[in-house]
Parts: structure tokens; sequence; C-alpha cells
């Protein structure tokens, strides 16, 4: 995206999410932490192979944030002429796409992107798989970083964790008791969010907010509705909302957007500005952000390519062309970080349509 309102108060720090590449590292206790796991050689020099297979693995299918994320993927498989296989569960469970690597890996797929429901649950089929030769590239929610070759970042999670303290802030004019709408307990790259959150809120400068309650929709839109419902019921002194997943962030909208709450209660979180337009122009959301998930779709699969090509192995250091996106280098624990968040008002949500 050319417009950007990016979010403030960026500070360094890596977790599952939005990322850097590394070698293969190790820990205080000799783990491997990410990264290349074996001796190959990279050869940025190598073509990309024509022909690739390579499996699409959301958290879950018919999730709006995803199929965009899809959409972006498939762009970039007709770019480099190869096959994108979009699949997975219709939930959100912690072991639902166990199923799909195994069956990626005995297809004899070249690549996997997925976005991990759960980093340790997936973990065991993934090492299997890449034992079978498949390249694994996470993206959006990491997986173990020992079970995959490089994670796809969508933004750095600190930068994330507080735009959205301080977004939902603004909007509530410093004070009040305000909760969070998660997606599911286990989801990486919300738990990571979250906890930068509780140590952004510590701050002198927030020290008019209460964090009262986190719940979690489990991404799933009537669950999230309903959460929204139980939140304002339990907490009369509520004054805003931050929900941190696009599944939640639109499901609480429209609930306050027919209710008493509307303008009485703020929220905030990560949306797609078609999803969030209506809330916006209506006056129940101030603002909320997000970065481009077509771009991260883009990104991961050109990534797999690049991987299963030769032309990198998921070591830090590493470069490699990523199509219309340019250059990208990876980073520590195998990471790669696609950019910041861009924040949506009534003033610049029109500009953008995904």
């Amino acid at each position: 995206m050319n417009t950007r309102l990016v979010l403030a108060l960026v500070v360094s720090g890596a977790v599952a999410l939005t990322g850097c590449g590394g070698g293969t590292t190790k820990d205080s206790a000799g783990q491997q932490t990410g990264g290349a796991t074996n001796a190959a050689k990279a050869d940025p020099n190598a073509p990309l192979k024509e022909g690739l297979k390579i499996t699409f693995l959301p958290k879950q299918v018919n999730n709006p944030y995803f199929t965009v994320a899809q959409k972006g993927a498939e762009q970039a498989g007709t770019a480099i002429k190869a096959e994108v296989k979009a699949t997975g569960p219709s939930d959100a469970a912690a072991s639902s796409q166990v199923t799909y690597i195994n069956t990626a890996a005995q297809q004899k797929q070249d690549a996997l992107v997925i976005a991990a429901n759960d980093a340790n649950a997936v973990a065991p089929a993934l090492k299997s798989a890449r034992g079978q030769g498949l390249k694994v590239v996470s993206f959006d929610s990491d997986a173990a970083p020992d079970a995959r070759d490089v994670f796809i970042n969508q933004a750095n999670p600190n930068e994330i964790a507080t735009g959205q303290v301080k977004l939902i802030s603004e909007a509530i004019g410093g004070s009040g008791e305000i909760a969070i709408l998660s997606a599911t307990p286990n989801a990486t790259n919300q738990n990571a969010w979250i906890e930068v959150m509780k140590t952004e809120l510590a701050k002198p400068e927030y020290a008019g907010l209460k964090l009262v309650e986190t719940a979690y929709g489990n991404d799933d839109d009537q669950t999230s509705f309903q959460k929204t419902q139980g939140l304002l019921q339990a907490h009369p002194n509520l004054k805003g909302i931050i929900s941190p997943t696009t599944v939640g962030i639109a499901a609480a909208a429209r609930y306050l957007s027919s209710s008493e709450y509307k303008g009485k209660v703020q929220l905030t979180g990560l949306g797609t500005p078609n999803q969030m337009r209506k809330f916006v122009q209506d006056g129940t959301v101030k603002s909320f952000a997000l970065w481009d998930p077509s771009k991260l779709g883009y990104l991961a699969t050109y990534t797999a390519a690049a991987l299963a090509s030769g032309q990198i192995t998921g070591a830090e250091g590493e470069k490699y062309k990523a199509g219309d996106l340019g250059d990208y280098t990876i980073g520590a624990k195998g990471e790669v970080v696609l950019g910041p968040p861009t924040v949506f008002t009534k003033d610049n949500i029109d500009k953008f349509d995904f």
C-alpha cells in the first residue's frame, strides 16, 4: 500500500507473528530455535523452479482474512508458474490442521505455507513432513521454530500491540476499563500481542486504563458476538474493547452498532477495511489497524518457492526477491517481516479495498 499511517510506539522485539529469519541457532538449553536445519547451502542465483506444488493451509477456511491472504498466494503462484492448492479445516482447533499437513507430505508437495492454530500441536506433523522433503513456511501465526524453515511475520509484534493500546487509549480519552476479545487461547500471535499489551498498560502513561478481562471468541463469528455481549454485561463500566482478530472485531462491531452501547463503548483491533468500513462510517469504530493480508500470502508463497528452488535455506542474512514486493532478508530465528501496519479511520478507509 502506498498510503500508510504507521502505528506509533515502535518497539523492537520478535515473537510469533509479523518476523525475521535465522540460521540454525540454539537457546540456552541447547535446543534448535529456528532457521536452516541442515548443511544445505543457498544459491541466490538459482532460478525459481516452474511447476512447483505449494499447499496453502490457513487457520480455517471461509475466514475473510485468510481468503484475502489466499488471493495473494494465488497471485504469486500465477507469477512463478506454481500450482497453489488451498485447503484447511472449518474450525481453528489446535490440532485441526494435522491431517492436512500429513496429506501435503503424502502428495509430495514441494512446499507448505501454514498459519498455525497452535505452534506445538502442529510441530510433530511438520517435522515429519520436512523429513520427507517438504519445505515449510509459516505465516501470520508461527509454528514451533524447529518445525518450519521460515516464518513470515506480518509486522513487529511490539509495534502491533503497543499501537492497539495507543488507539484504545485515544478512543476513550485515556481513562476507563477495557477488555480484550481475542481469538483462540493457543494462538501464538494473539498471545504474544496480549503479553506486550499488558506490559504497555503497566506504563505510567496508561495508568488510567484498567484491563478487566481477556475473552476468547475462538475466531468464530457467533461466539465472538456472544462474548462481546458477555463482556458488556459483566462489566457495566466498560469503556473500550481491543479485538486483535479480524473475526472478533467484526463481530464486536456488529453487536455494538445495533446496541445501546454504540458510541459509549469504543472498539479497536485488527480488521480488514472491507469488513469494517460501514462500522467506521456509522461511528461505531473510530480507528483500527491491519497490514494487507494479500501481501502476506504473496510474500509467504514467494518465500516457499525460494526455499524449494534452493535460493535460500532459512539461514539468517540470506537475501531473496519476492516479486513485486521487492527484496527481503532473513533475520534471526528464520523470520521475515512484511512491514508496518496501517491505521484506518474515516479519513482514509475508502482508499483501501481488501
